[in-house]
């Protein structure tokens, strides 16, 4: 807890009694400090008119904070909190005083510390994440058979930041999904899908056909690849449901209250338009709200040419917390000569540590807002034979994780259970090595499961295998 003005950093210290206007409330100025949380409740109104409820309170979260990213001076918290007392005492006509103390997140800035964040109560609050994404219907050809030989598909679902939602939940996360899916069985099918592994899904849109015409949920089909044979996918999901619903419709303010972290990719903005501009409007509004933002540009060549996701992901990284990849983005050597190449010219698929820490210093000299950059490294032995190890920049330094060998049941989504199983390791306040290594194991354990998601539920199971136990669980 930080002191705010001389006044005693325990309890809630008692704002002054300067009013900001007629029938406003009343606020004392705070002390400059980085990723402050201004934590208030209202203790005083007019007799006989109750105080209002502080999970319901303007313009704090459900867990009653009122949050800053890293940087942000306490003043523009108070500034805030001054211009929402303004609009709601006007509606209300009867003065309030509030009562605030201020805390910080911890020495990683913008990222929460610890999973749990208290109320003023001295109630523990769980840490919440969304995600925002397409969920889709997977069809594959049983026994590694070829699409052109298939007789009968296996169904399932999937989609890039659903697994990620659903692996978190089913690790214990609070986590939310949003996306738009038409209003029939197959919609509600991929609903019920998310519901079943823990992942709450109220503000999910089921459209209807005068919304999404098309009123189709997207598909892709998965030829499993076995041996030197490697896997291939058909995607068919132009006219879905997310990329025909108006997404201007969205109120993202009301979207993101209550949650702390919030993550994208970039296939979503692949889709089309639409869908590019409702994913940087997700970003700016989740900068303003004080929200942890993490990103994985997550190219797909049958989405958007390199260039095409090169240009918009850059402009994704002012408003990212936490980055996943070091490609698709331009990192110029020179921005007024293009010339002269980009940093990541030449650098190998698998790069040395030296080639790496490199590379991430240069993203942290252009974008100062990143607290973590991680990318895992694959190698592929054969088609049914992989490696994987990762770095990641955190706190100042790069870290390389073991290096961890297994057979493949299905590849399918193994990066995003690294990136899973590093949010939950962030989430949970994990030592740095012990983040990269439960991100990479968690991504190792993905590849032994059938489907898109890593449905793993058992924290222990990933530990020990990033500790190279391999023992039976008895």
């Amino acid at each position: 807890m930080l002191p705010v003005n001389g006044l005693s950093p325990s309890g809630f210290a008692r704002a002054k009694k300067a009013p900001l206007s007629k029938g406003a409330g009343r606020v004392s100025g705070l002390g400059d400090s980085d990723g402050p949380c201004l934590i208030a409740r209202y203790t005083r109104r007019r007799p006989g008119i109750p105080p209002p409820r502080l999970r319901s309170a303007p313009p704090f979260d459900k867990g009653g904070f009122l949050r800053g990213a890293s940087g942000t001076p306490p003043t523009f918290l108070v500034k805030k909190l001054t211009a929402q007392i303004l609009r709601f005492s006007a509606c209300k006509s009867a003065p309030y005083v509030v009562q605030y103390k201020l805390t910080k997140y911890g020495k990683t800035g913008g990222i929460p510390n610890g999973t749990q964040q208290s109320d003023p109560d001295g109630q523990r609050q769980p840490q919440k994440f969304i995600t925002i994404g397409e969920v889709m219907l997977r069809l594959t050809p049983p026994n590694y058979e070829k699409i052109r030989m298939a007789s009968a598909f296996e169904a399932s679902y999937g989609g890039s930041e659903a697994n990620i939602a659903l692996a978190l939940a089913n690790l214990g996360v609070d986590s939310t999904f949003f996306s738009v899916v038409p209003n029939n069985s197959l919609g509600k099918s991929a609903v019920r899908w998310l519901r079943c592994n823990d992942v709450h899904c109220t503000p999910m849109i089921l459209s209807t056909k005068e919304e999404t015409p098309s009123h189709r949920l997207g598909t892709y089909y998965l030829e499993t690849g076995y041996g030197i044979r490697p896997s291939k996918v058909i995607y068919d999901r132009m006219h879905s449901a997310l990329t025909e619903y108006d997404l201007t419709k969205v109120d993202l303010d009301e979207l993101f209250d209550g949650f702390d972290w919030l993550h994208l990719s970039g296939i979503t903005p692949a889709l089309n338009k639409n869908c590019a501009d409702f994913i940087l409007r997700c970003l700016r509004t989740a900068k303003e709200k004080g929200l942890t933002v993490s990103f994985d540009g997550n190219f797909r060549s049958t989405l958007w040419s390199w260039e095409e996701a090169r240009d918009y992901c850059t402009q994704c990284l002012p408003y990212v917390d936490v980055l996943f990849g070091i490609e698709p983005y331009h990192l110029w050597r020179d921005d007024e000569d293009h010339s002269k190449g980009d940093w990541k010219d030449g650098v190998p698929l698998q790069p040395s540590y030296e080639q790496q820490d490199e590379i991430f210093q240069h993203f942290i000299e252009r974008y100062p807002n990143l607290k973590c950059i991680a990318r895992h490294v694959r190698y592929a032995h054969s088609g049914s034979e992989n490696s994987l190890k990762a770095f990641m920049w955190y706190d100042g330094h790069t870290f390389e994780s073991k290096l961890f060998t297994f057979n493949i049941l299905d590849r399918v989504g193994g990066g995003d259970a690294f990136a899973s199983g590093l949010i939950y390791a962030m989430l949970h306040n994990y030592k740095a090595m012990d983040m990269i290594n439960f991100a990479v194991a968690s991504s190792a354990i993905k590849h032994t499961i059938h489907g898109d998601a890593n449905i793993t539920d058992d924290v222990s199971s990933i530990r020990n295998l990033m500790n190279m136990n391999y023992d039976i669980k008895r």
